[in-house]
């Protein structure tokens, strides 16, 4: 049985610098910071120093969100402030100068990571290093990693695919119903209430907190044919991270069979969804040919670059009983499906890495990777790869 890896024990363990090319100005009426966090998400700290400040939110701009279990660094604009620097425990400001934009992910190159996994043995550490050779010289999989499928639901799956096949009250059940990690104890009551009580909408509406409850299940009690104006009121940012779900999941859905389809060798590592699939070697024209392949994310124009990606594509789609004009057909409007090429594989550049005693797990190692790898890709996923286990007969 695979082990759970150590990673995040402390924030220090994660640690992410965000690489940008700034077109930094003599004057400007944005101000760069860099902003270093941990323990907070991008938009909840930037919330908080816009109350903090008395600077309007909507003058706050950032090019990424970065991981609040993790100490990261990132640039952020904050439009005609007159801050200084200043520095609390868990995050601080530094300026950096003036622009004449706000800060974007077009400015993001890459991201600089320092990676800590602990309580390895000998053997563990061995194998890794092994594994280190390999992912120098043939990449990894560009897979989009569980940070992604944060809204998935296991017993239901994706609010967006209920939505694009017009199951209208099963995305409205995950939305009100799903549990996550990061939810207090209340709400995870309330939302294992509704879905037990789902149809009795006098029961959910007396347990109903947030405005969108009570309006859901007000409306519900009256009649169930309004359930997609209901949807429409759920948040743009939040319904384009469902879009960004199951867009991503499609686009794993694809790399995955190409990988299977070109490579000879696997390993595998259990992931939320569904478990990721890595090659051990590459061939070299298998090499060549995944290394400049990159696929679009589905939407109803993406267009393969070949025959081969566009097959298995179709086949992607197929299996998950949908068609690629129904992405254009959505009824709702606060976010939509855009497509954007992605890399299939990625090569970590300046990667190195260092084996020490594990203060925390004490007779351990722990490992240490230092890597820089292109904007949207997941230092995660290169963690999973080392440490993915052999498997055949997957075809």
């Amino acid at each position: 049985m695979q082990n759970e890896l150590k990673l995040k024990v402390i924030p220090e363990d994660f640690i992410v610098e965000e690489i940008a090319s700034l077109p930094f100005k003599y004057k400007g009426i944005f101000s760069v910071f860099s902003l270093m966090k941990k323990g907070w998400n991008t938009g909840g700290l930037l919330l908080k120093l816009s109350r903090e400040l008395k600077i309007p939110s909507q003058n706050f701009s950032y090019g990424g969100k970065k991981d609040r279990h993790a100490k990261t660094f990132q640039y952020i604009t904050i439009k005609d402030s007159k801050t200084n620097n200043f520095k609390e425990d868990n995050y601080s400001l530094e300026f950096a100068g003036f622009m004449d934009r706000p800060m974007g992910p077009d400015l993001i190159d890459g991201n600089k990571f320092e990676i800590t996994v602990r309580k390895l043995s000998e053997e563990e550490i061995k194998n890794a290093e092994g594994e280190i050779e390999k992912v120098k010289k043939y990449g990894y999989p560009n897979y989009f990693d569980d940070q992604r499928f944060g809204s998935f639901d296991s017993e239901h799956g994706f609010i967006a695919e209920k939505i694009l096949k017009k199951h209208y009250n099963g995305a409205l059940k995950i939305y009100l119903t799903s549990i996550q990690p990061g939810d207090k104890k209340e709400e995870k009551e309330r939302a294992k209430f509704f879905s037990e009580n789902w149809k009795n909408w006098e029961l959910c509406l007396s347990h109903a907190k947030t405005d969108f409850e009570k309006i859901a299940f007000e409306s519900l009690a009256r009649t169930t044919k309004g359930i997609l104006p209901l949807l429409k009121h759920i948040p743009r940012e939040e319904m384009s991270m469902f879009i960004s779900a199951y867009q991503s999941y499609l686009w794993n859905g694809l790399l995955n069979k190409i990988i299977l389809k070109k490579a000879e060798h696997f390993s595998e590592y259990k992931g939320t969804v569904y478990n990721y699939i890595f090659y051990d070697s590459l061939n070299e024209k298998i090499f060549e040919y995944l290394k400049e392949l990159y696929l679009p994310t589905p939407d109803s124009k993406a267009k393969m670059p070949d025959e081969f990606s566009q097959v298995n594509y179709n086949k992607v789609l197929e299996e998950n009983g949908i068609r690629s004009s129904i992405f254009g057909n959505m009824k709702i409007r606060q976010a939509f499906f855009k497509s954007f090429d992605r890399k299939a594989i990625i090569i970590p550049e300046k990667f190195s890495f260092e084996v020490l005693e594990d203060e925390i797990y004490k007779g351990n190692k722990k490992l240490i990777l230092k890597f820089i790898l292109p904007r949207g890709s997941y230092g995660t996923m290169l963690v999973k790869r080392l440490f993915s286990k052999p498997v055949e007969n997957l075809i």
